[in-house]
This record gives structure tokens, C-alpha cells and sequence, in this order.
């Protein structure tokens, strides 16, 4: 999509200058986004998202497909906030999204159809993995991946400071962290593998990996993670409920 073709709205230039830097229009007027766009992005926090829709609710028309990117906010609540019919859909990202390696899924409303969620996703699928998914999937997407990026950033920080812990210098430990995760899950996608299937494959009897597991296990490494992509997916269903 052209830089010229989209419209960017925030009360704000501070958060304007890096649209603009991009060569995108901006504006203080979300009205002037829908007077000028049909595909228009939702990117508000939760609790500011009502009086958004409150204000361009009367500019709303047939013609245009709203997605928003609200955290916990469901489909029901923004098809009751917006004229009857209204072409909505709702889509959660992460942050890798910004080097083009994020994964996203998004949930359709009553009014959107075919063509409008595979508009959606065509424009989607630059940035990474783009799933079209039952609306109840959300939320744990928002557990898994959405907070699942900083569970593997903790991750990479432990694995350097093992490493560095047994003399290797800081940088190239986080280099080398970087790269066996990268390399690691390319290997997942790449191969279609199950990860229980690659992890054996790695583990040679009596040697270096197993007994380095046999440690993560008894770190509980496993049921923590469950426990955190649970406890996360729960805070967004209540942020929806708030």
C-alpha cells in the first residue's frame, strides 16, 4: 500500500512523527479517516475505544470495514457501538509484527464477509502469520503470543546469562541466544515437526542436552509457562468484562 494512501489520526504529533517519517498523511480529526478511507484501524487502548466509536459512529457507512486492534473489547460490544450492519472485525497482533515476523489472528463480525476478512488477511500476511479464527481464540492468542513474546525475550536473557555465567562474553551470548531460538523455530514451521519430536532429536543418551533438560524439569520450566499464558489469557477476558 502506498505511504500516500493511508491517513494516520492521533489527538497528538508525538504519536504522529513516525507516520509521517513513513510518508503516510496525518490528522488530529478521526472524522477526516473515515471521510477519506474505507479500511479503517482501530489501534486504541481498551477504556478509550467507546468515545472513539461514539465519535465516528454518525460518518460510518456501508462502505467501510472497521478491524479493531482493542485488547479484550469483543465483537458484540463494537457492532452494539456502531450502526446496524456494519462490516467489523476484530485483530490482535504482537509486536514482531514490526520486523515483519509477527503472528496475528483475527474474528469477524455478523456484517463482514468473505472478501473482507481475505482483504484483511492479503494485507496482513507482509507482516507475518495471519489467522482468521473462532472470536473465543483471542484471548489465548493474546496469551500466547501476544504475551508470549516476552516470555521468549526472559527466556533469551537466561540463556545468555548461563552462558555468561560460564565466561562467555555478554553480546556474543546474546547473539548466539538470538539465533538458536531464531533457528529453532524455523525448524518448527519449516518441518511441521511436533516440538516433543525435534527436542528428542536433539537428546543423545547420557549426554549434554538431557541432562540440561533434566534441570529445566525440575525447574518446573513447562508448568510455569502453562501457568503464564493461562494467567495472561484470563487478564484479557477480564479486561473485556471491565
Amino acid at each position: 500500500v502506498p505511504a500516500s494512501s493511508i491517513l494516520a489520526s492521533a489527538p497528538s504529533d508525538r504519536n504522529l512523527d513516525a507516520w509521517r517519517d513513513l510518508g503516510c498523511r496525518t490528522t488530529h480529526c478521526n472524522l477526516e479517516v473515515l471521510q477519506e478511507s474505507t479500511l479503517v484501524f482501530l489501534a486504541t487502548k481498551p477504556h478509550i475505544l467507546p468515545g472513539v466509536l461514539q465519535e465516528i459512529r454518525p460518518a460510518v457507512g456501508p462502505q467501510h470495514l472497521i478491524v479493531s486492534l482493542a485488547a479484550g473489547v469483543s465483537l458484540q460490544k463494537l457492532q452494539r457501538l456502531l450502526p446496524a450492519g456494519t462490516k467489523v472485525l476484530r485483530l490482535m497482533p504482537n509486536l514482531p509484527c514490526v520486523v515483519q515476523a509477527g503472528a496475528m489472528v483475527f474474528a469477524r463480525g455478523e456484517g463482514a464477509s468473505d472478501e473482507d476478512a481475505a482483504l484483511l488477511q492479503n494485507l496482513l500476511n507482509s507482516c507475518g502469520l495471519c489467522e482468521e479464527v473462532p472470536e473465543s481464540y483471542i484471548n489465548t492468542h493474546t496469551g500466547l503470543s501476544g504475551s508470549g513474546v516476552a516470555y521468549v525475550y526472559l527466556f533469551a536473557e537466561a540463556l545468555a546469562e548461563g552462558a555468561v555465567k560460564m565466561g562467555m562474553p555478554g553480546g556474543l551470548a546474546s547473539r548466539i541466544a538470538a539465533q538458536t531460538l531464531l533457528g529453532a523455530a524455523k525448524m518448527l514451521l519449516e518441518s511441521g515437526e511436533h516440538p516433543a519430536k525435534l527436542r528428542g532429536d536433539v537428546c543423545t543418551p547420557g549426554g549434554t542436552t538431557i541432562h540440561g533438560l533434566h534441570q529445566l524439569e525440575k525447574g518446573a520450566l513447562r508448568a510455569t509457562v502453562m501457568n503464564a499464558v493461562e494467567a495472561a489469557t484470563q487478564r484479557a477476558r477480564d479486561v473485556g468484562e471491565d
